[in-house]
């Protein structure tokens, strides 16, 4: 059954942003708090119940938690982290516009989330300079409009679907009745991490128009994929929706090969296809997540072996400048 319209809003202020309530949630000892507290100042916690309850209690090396719970590594300063990590301040087109690639352009709908993910490659973004909706998306809607080479706009934050669907909705609206735009794609983890949020209206406008809809959730691990996340994935994917998955390879999360069959196999259960799976982002303060190139090569071939090439998602990395995403392939395979 499809939430109520409000439910969402009620789970998403209730997120818990405490670090004392998540340890105590999850019957974990109080002497991780002082360094989540520490790590926490400048990016603070926030994770919603519905997330929480799909981690595992009195284990600190939850996949889920780990993605989550600030750590005092995250204060050390790595060669080669920096701030803006994938040159989103050089692709700007304006306010919250950002143009990478060829036909696309994205357009950062805010910058609030339901989930504080401590691999953020936007957690130093600065949002309050780019605010994109200023003036009822007028500048935006203008970028766009005078531009016909794009065929898309991908709305990404933060999390568009954070905002109303009202506002989402004239949003659409707006973008549909440009001549050029042939595709609406949406970038957010809220139906993974808050489930409530694919509502009647939801699927109502994204729809509605003539744009192909396209949703790219965020898993990166099956864990993630509760009961609840993925009914509400199929309630898109019924909807006529394309649903897309993105996952970042996180050390200590899903950088092991059984980890990663059980997500693909999940997501393609919910209706999902595998698309990309990311090295880390090298954002200050997430060198602890990342895997080695090598390692990912590795982890690759044997989804290679294991999958069928449609739940293989393409190995990936982001470089500040490059045309499009750079495909990191496995070794050739040679017989005898």
């Amino acid at each position: 059954m499809i939430t109520r319209f409000d439910d969402w809003k009620h789970a998403l202020a209730s997120a818990v942003r405490d670090p004392a309530q998540l340890l105590e949630l999850l019957d974990l000892p109080p002497s991780l708090l002082p360094a989540a507290l520490t790590a926490g100042a400048g990016f603070p916690l926030r994770v919603p119940h519905a997330y929480i309850a799909c981690m595992a209690k009195g284990d600190a090396a939850d996949p889920l938690l780990r993605q989550v719970l600030p750590l005092a590594a995250e204060l050390a300063t790595v060669p080669g982290f920096s701030t803006d990590p994938v040159g989103d301040l050089a692709a700007g087109r304006g306010p919250g516009l950002l143009h990478k690639y060829h036909g696309r352009l994205l357009l950062v709908t805010t910058g609030a989330c339901a989930i504080h993910c401590r691999y953020c490659f936007r957690r130093h973004f600065p949002y309050a300079e780019e605010n994109a909706a200023a003036a009822d998306w007028e500048a935006s809607i203008a970028t766009v409009a005078a531009d016909p080479t794009l065929q898309e706009v991908v709305l990404s934050g933060g999390d568009p679907l954070v905002l109303s669907d009202d506002k989402l909705a004239r949003l659409a609206g707006r973008l549909a009745a440009i001549p050029h735009l042939q595709r609406l794609r949406i970038h957010t983890r809220l139906p993974v991490v808050l489930p409530e949020r694919v509502t009647p209206e939801l699927l109502r406008w994204l729809t509605g128009s003539r744009l192909l809809p396209v949703v790219v959730v965020h898993a990166n691990h099956a864990n993630e994929l509760s009961a609840p996340v993925v009914a509400a994935l199929l309630q898109l994917r019924q909807a006529g929706v394309t649903l897309l998955n993105q996952a970042v390879l996180l050390r200590g999360v899903n950088d092991q090969l059984e980890s990663q069959l059980a997500l693909n196999r999940r997501l393609f259960e919910a209706g999902v296809l595998p698309y990309y799976l990311h090295l880390l982002d090298r954002v200050a303060g997430a060198a602890h997540f990342e895997v080695t190139e090598g390692e990912a090569q590795s982890l690759l071939a044997g989804l290679r072996r294991e999958l069928p090439g449609y739940l293989v998602p393409r190995l990936v990395r982001e470089v500040r400048g490059a045309p499009f995403k750079l495909p990191l392939a496995e070794g050739g395979w040679q017989s005898g």
